[in-house]
């Protein structure tokens, strides 16, 4: 009896659990570090290019230079914490291939390799910072772990942040060939991006050796962070610290590729001020499989595009933004704005959104002559009715010359006509008189004709 209570105890207590996980089924846990190393760890330190591979040389930069500065301010910084070995591939300008690179670190055992770089964008239009890891599981998630600490540190300096993300090739494996290379290995690998030098908000931050040190030593705090070292002389302990969550599959779905563009994006009119040139556009996007990352815009129907600004409340670590946000646009007086906002994903697809094309153009800060004539007057004072006089008397002293010009030539040209008149005149009576004395010549002649025949009859 005793057994078969027990039983049915038993099955009482487990049926209403087996059913509550069939119909709610247990969210994916986290490991706290997903990564499982041994006693003694091993980094490989990789400085991005070198040799005649000089990398990017935007805005007087050579980022073959830049990276082993910065990765030997990592090397001696994770120097200092305990039970770990430190390796670099190269610590000259040596050049070397991504094959060389993944092989030295799987020679020495490496339980992790990052490469150091820095970034510039063929448009110079993109800022921040990212990390690139790898597409396959476990890597995936290892390389999520560190990239979130990495890059919580870079948004502490102020930096933008583009994310943990992935690259695939066309045939849809690891696109970057470090990190190819390296998990052919089984030596977990990712690229670090520090920001981009090209791009005005992000040069103050590498603009010196002391700033490319300094990005080492950050990268070094991360990876003590992300493998809970130890470090008296520094006396700090991260044996206990948490890592950002991940699922148990060791894939993070919002590092996978997103091929497509933002879903929506739409403008409507909010306001409009003329006098003080600025509208007001209400702006709705969505992205549904990325976080949305920049916005930008054009005022001249799609002409031409304003620099990139960071979209609203973006934070590729949650995956969070704002849906909507007013654009303030400050519009040139005598422009009638034609507006086109492009929002852009994590991974820099854009849509454009509807054209907003104003009612109205923006006339401010010009004042037609009358009214300058009348500020100015009024700004005359008690000096205004001499001035008035004055501009009064000059007016009349030249009307004065130009009546005075005009009756001259009104009366040469009536004396000129009634000389014309009078020749005229005299040339009419002297015809007259002419025909008059050719007629009396006429009839003289004719009587005398008459007198001769006449006596001629008799």
């Amino acid at each position: 009896m005793q057994n078969r209570f027990l039983e049915k105890s038993l099955w009482g207590f487990l049926l209403p659990a087996l059913l509550c996980t069939l119909l709610f089924p247990l969210p994916s846990q986290a490991a706290p570090r997903l990564q499982d190393v041994g006693e003694e760890l091993v980094i490989v330190i990789d400085p991005g290019h070198g040799g005649e591979n000089q990398g990017t040389i935007e805005n007087n930069h050579e980022e073959k230079t830049m990276t082993l500065v910065t990765a030997m301010a990592m090397y001696q910084e994770l120097q200092l914490y305990e039970n770990v070995q430190v390796y670099l591939t190269r610590t000259t300008d040596q050049e070397l291939s991504l094959k060389e690179r993944a092989e030295y670190a799987a020679s020495v055992n490496a339980d992790f390799l990052f490469s150091i770089h820095y970034n510039a964008s063929e448009n110079h239009e993109l800022f921040g910072s990212e990390v690139w890891v790898s597409s396959l599981s476990p890597y995936n998630g290892y390389g999520y772990q560190f990239g979130y600490e990495f890059l919580t540190d870079m948004r502490d300096k102020g930096l933008f942040l583009r994310g943990v993300k992935t690259r695939l090739n066309s045939a849809g494996i690891d696109y970057y060939g470090i990190i190819r290379e390296s998990v052919a290995l089984q030596v977990p690998a990712l690229i670090i991006e520090h920001c981009h030098v090209d791009e005005q908000r992000d040069a103050g931050y590498c603009d010196s050796n002391e700033k490319l040190e300094a990005f080492g030593r950050a990268d070094a705090t991360a990876v003590a962070r992300y493998f809970g070292l130890k470090s008296s002389a520094l006396q700090v302990d991260y044996s206990d610290y948490s890592l950002a969550e991940v699922p148990l599959g060791g894939i993070v779905p919002k590092t996978l590729p997103d091929t497509t563009a933002p879903d929506v994006c739409e403008i409507a009119f909010s306001s409009a001020d003329y006098e003080a040139g600025v509208l007001s556009l209400e702006v709705a996007a969505a992205d549904y499989d990325s976080p949305l990352l920049y916005y930008s815009y054009s005022c001249d129907g799609g002409r031409t595009f304003q620099p990139r600004e960071p979209w609203p409340g973006s934070d590729t670590l949650t995956g969070n933004y704002s849906d909507t946000f007013t654009l303030q646009l400050k519009v040139e007086s005598g422009i009638c704005p034609e507006v086109i906002v492009r929002a852009y994903n994590l991974y820099d697809l854009y849509t454009e959104s509807n054209l907003y094309v104003s009612p109205e153009t923006f006339l401010y800060g010009q004042k037609e002559p009358e009214d300058a004539d009348q500020e100015e007057s009024s700004l005359t004072g008690p000096e205004e009715p001499k001035a008035s006089l004055e501009a009064a008397s000059g007016q009349v002293t030249l009307s004065r010359e130009v009546s005075f010009l005009a009756f001259l030539k009104i009366s040469l040209g009536i004396v000129v006509f009634l000389m014309l008149l009078l020749v005229i005149s005299q040339a009419i009576v002297y015809t007259k008189r002419k025909k008059r004395r050719r007629q009396r010549n006429q009839q003289y002649q004719q009587r005398n004709d008459w007198g001769e025949t006449k006596n001629q009859h008799k």
